[in-house]
C-alpha cells in the first residue's frame, strides 16, 4: 500500500492505493494546495484526465 501523490504539485494526499486498486474519473483532492484533479488510477500508475478550472468549495 502506498500514499497517492497529486501529480500536478507532487504533494501527498489523504488517499492510499493498493496494487489492485482501480479508479476512474476520481476527484483527487490536495489538502495543501486546496485543488482537485480528475485522475484514473490502475495499480500504482496514476493518469491525469483534466485539470478543473474552478477551485473546490470550502
Amino acid at each position: 500500500m502506498q500514499w497517492a501523490y497529486r501529480p500536478v504539485c507532487d504533494n501527498k494526499t489523504r488517499l492510499k492505493v493498493r496494487e489492485e486498486t482501480e479508479l476512474k474519473n476520481f476527484p483527487l483532492f490536495c489538502p495543501k494546495c486546496k485543488n482537485e484533479t480528475l485522475v484514473d488510477v490502475k495499480g500504482f500508475k496514476m493518469t491525469i484526465i483534466k485539470e478543473p478550472d474552478a477551485k473546490t468549495q470550502s
